[in-house]
Parts: C-alpha cells; structure tokens; sequence
C-alpha cells in the first residue's frame, strides 16, 4: 500500500481504506485566524534522561517507606499477648500503613517533573487508583481490628465499645468522618461509576481526599501508640506530611503561576478540523525554555467566565515552536464544547509539560498506531521522530479522520509511510488490527518501537495483537487517555 493517498476517492487495499487528503501544508495562524501549522519533517532527537525517575526506584523506595513503617510499629510495642493484644496490634500496623499511604497517594499525583517525565502520568495514575483501593480497605481493616481488639480485651461487645471509641478518644469522631470521606472518594472513583460523573464533579470530590488525611492526621498523634512518647517519630512523621504539601503548593499553584507571568500564554485561534473536533492555537514566549516533547502535554486552564475554575490535560497535537503550542480536542463533554468558542487574547495557564510518551532513542525503527482522536499526540510525534516511520490510523469512518493533509504531507516530505486503516469490523471482514494485519502493515514491527494511543479498549486490544505479532513488551509504549 502507498503511503500517502493519490487518488480522489479512498481505495481499499489488504483490508485498510487509503483517506484522500490534499498535500499542501497550511501557515500557522495570525491572532483570529483558523490555519495549521506548517507541518515539518525535521528529526528532533530524544532529550537525556537525567532527571528522570525511573519506575523500579520509585517503587523500591515505596516499599522501603512501608518497611520503616512496620518498623516504627514493631518498636512501639514491645509486647503483644492475648487474642484482644494481637488484634490491636495489627490495627496500629495498619493504622500507620494507611497514615503512610495516603502521603504515597498524593505525592503521585503531586506533579513532580521527575515522575511526570520518567513514569508517566497514565503509569502514576495506575498507581495511584490501586493504592486508593488499598489504601481504603486498609483504613477499614485497621478501624474493625481496633474495635474488635479493644471489645475483647474489656471484654464488651463491638457495638458498645464503637460508641466508646466515638465518644470517648480524642479526634476518633473526625478520623471516622475522614475514613467516610475516603471510601466516598473510593466508590465515586470506580470505573462504572466514573464513567458516569462529569470530570468536574469527580476532579471537585476528589478534593476532599485532603479534608480526610488532615482529619486523620490529628487522630494519629492524639491517639496513635507510636507517637504518644516519642517525640523523634512525631517529628518525622511530620516532615513526611509537611515535604509532600509544600511539593503540592509549589508544583500544583507556584510554577503555573510562575511560568503564566514568564511566558504570557494566550489564544491565538481555533481552526475545526472535523466534526465535533477543534485544534486550539496557544501562542506565548519564550516557550522553548519548557523543554516540552512531542508526545507530551500540558493541564490547561483557560481564564473564561465558564472555563477558568477547571484545568484539563491535553496532548500537544504538533511539534512545539518557540512561540505556538498546538493541542487538539475532541467533542467529549461540556469542557471540549467550550474550547470551539474560544476567543483571540483569551489567557491561559498552561501546567507542563507532562508525560513519558516520548522518543526512546533507541535507535530503531517506529511503528504509530493510533486510534480516533488518539492521533493527536502522535501527529506531533509522527513530523519529529528520527529514522523509518510508519503509521497506523484506525477509525470507525473518514469523518472521524483528523489531520489527514497535515499526514500526508508529513510523509512525503520524509518518505514515511501512512496507512488509514477505515470502517467497521464488518466493513473490513475481519479484525482491523489483528497480528496478521499489523504485520503486512508494518512488516519489522517485531524490531521497532511501537506508540500506541487512542481508546482504552482499541488500545488494550492493539496491545495484545502486537504481542501476538512478536513485539517484546519493552518495545511497546502507550499513552493512556484515562488518568
């Protein structure tokens, strides 16, 4: 198959569908203007890794915090007899490790360049949706073990001696009010019932994660064995606390801020690229010095009556310059909507650059396979990356194709190759993306890197086919639009 289009009309051939598309690359837009960018075939190479975490350090050291926990614990009770004395004992351990676990939780997702830049925010989100459910069930557990420990050492029931705890111990009302707190934030964060919570009212939710740690806090040192008489473990157990909020003050409020006084980003001009698809124009100064990949992207947050209280990420959709970032945005909720509407001079607070969905430097060949709107990074990827590159698009119909004449265009200055995988399964006969087809499409994919972005079900199954086909999991790399 060819790689770019020539024909009027698309042409099927070995089950894909070539998009027509023109070749002449657009301008970049003036202040109200809707054109592309000019697209640009020029290699860009991988930065260095130095400041990057890497993802085995990060967890060992995770696991090392778990330890000194357990330590803490062991040191604090020297001596544990009886049924009632055992069962309170684990839930100290587990009150401590669930003290310990939210501070892991939240730094995370605190936006730290090293694990933004070395792991990923998809990777880190991972994390962070396991942990929470951990992290929930381990401050229940340590809640029902203390009361059922405390219940047989004085020997009352569960019932009774609840209401003590609750009337009777300093701060045990507002860690309960806490512990509420977080299985709220738990259930709500469930993928069904995700699905079915706009971003906003869950982002909002999500939020009362830190009123539930800094209620459980106080409820730790009034009544925690391990802090009652040791003054060093208050004061480290203390700095943890206080070194992970300022990493959040400073990182989540003080750098945007910071870099929106440095760089002055502002809306240059929407240009629609299809149905219910815009790409947004964001021009600034100095925007080199955000060392932003393509493959990345930023939170942002547009200073509109209706859209400045909520910041959300969006992937670059080409090749950052020095004066104009580019992202694209798909018609997906009240948010997306809004973009199209979008005014020349509009401020923006832009937080990045994030994300590890970048140039490996490995050397090697490339394979992009993208899915729907999942071009968009890749697109940015697709003018940059050194050496052999092949694409792979796949969408449901040519309407839901984007950046068709950016791509072509791209191609053929850089003699790359496209494929417009199009239609249904039915329409195609068969799997559009088998193992089979990966494989006529990009014959070496066994040998090459492969990015893959798009849906979570047309990436988890893209994923499979290609270890089917023979690529090593190393060499795959997915960007993830569910953070």
């Amino acid at each position: 198959m060819t790689s770019v289009a020539k024909r009027p009309a698309p042409v099927r051939h070995a089950g894909t569908e070539a998009y027509p598309g023109k070749r002449t690359p657009t301008t970049p837009p003036r202040s109200g203007a809707s054109h592309g960018p000019r697209t640009r075939s020029r290699a860009v190479p991988p930065k260095k890794e130095s400041g990057r975490a890497s993802a085995r350090v990060v967890l060992a050291a995770i696991v090392l915090g778990a330890v000194a926990v357990i330590a803490l614990w062991w040191h604090s009770t020297p001596d544990v007899s009886g049924l009632g004395g055992w069962l309170t004992g684990a839930g100290e351990a587990l009150g401590l490790l669930a003290g310990y676990g939210v501070v892991v939780l939240v730094a995370l997702m605190a936006r730290l360049p090293p694990l933004e830049r070395g792991i990923g925010t998809d990777q880190l989100a991972r994390w962070h949706a396991m942990g929470g459910r951990y992290v929930v069930c381990v401050v229940w557990a340590h809640a029902l073990l203390i009361v059922w420990g405390y219940a047989v050492e004085a020997h009352s029931s569960v019932t009774s001696e609840t209401a003590t705890l609750l009337t009777q111990y300093p701060d045990v009302l507002m860690a309960t009010v806490g512990g509420f707190l977080l299985l709220g934030v738990g259930l709500i964060s469930m993928r069904a019932a995700r699905r079915r919570v706009r971003y906003e009212t869950w982002y909002y939710l999500h939020l009362y994660t830190y009123l539930a740690i800094a209620l459980a806090f106080s409820h730790q040192f009034a009544d925690g064995v391990a802090f009652v008489n040791n003054l060093a473990a208050r004061f480290w157990w203390s700095a943890m606390y206080l070194t992970v909020a300022v990493l959040i003050g400073w990182y989540r409020f003080v750098v945007p801020l910071r870099a929106f006084a440095r760089h002055g980003f502002h809306v240059i001009g929407v240009r629609q690229e299809g149905p219910g698809v815009v790409s947004v124009y964001i021009g600034g100064s100095h925007l080199d010095e955000l060392e932003a990949e393509p493959g990345q992207f930023f939170r942002w947050r547009f200073l509109t009556r209706s859209l400045w209280w909520s910041s959300h990420p969006y992937s670059l959709s080409a090749a950052p310059g020095k004066d104009l970032l580019r992202i694209t945005v798909k018609d997906l909720g009240d948010h997306s909507q809004a973009l199209a509407r979008l005014q020349p001079g509009t401020r923006v607070i832009a937080e990045g650059p994030y994300g590890a969905f970048t140039a490996t430097g490995s050397g090697r060949g490339v394979v992009l396979l993208a899915g729907g709107v999942g071009i968009t990074p890749l697109r940015a990827m697709f003018a940059t990356l050194p050496g052999p590159v092949t694409l792979i698009y796949r969408a449901s119909s040519t309407q839901d194709v984007v950046f068709a004449d950016e791509l072509d265009a791209i191609a053929a200055a850089r003699g790359a190759t496209v494929h417009y995988v199009i239609g249904s399964r039915a329409e195609l006969g068969g799997d559009p993306l088998s193992p089979r087809v990966l494989r006529s499409l990009a014959p070496a994919i066994d040998e090459q890197d492969v990015y893959v972005c798009g849906p979570d079900g047309m990436a988890s199954a893209a994923i499979t086919a290609l270890r089917a086909a023979g690529v090593p999991k190393r060499s795959i790399h997915r960007e993830s639009f569910e953070f």
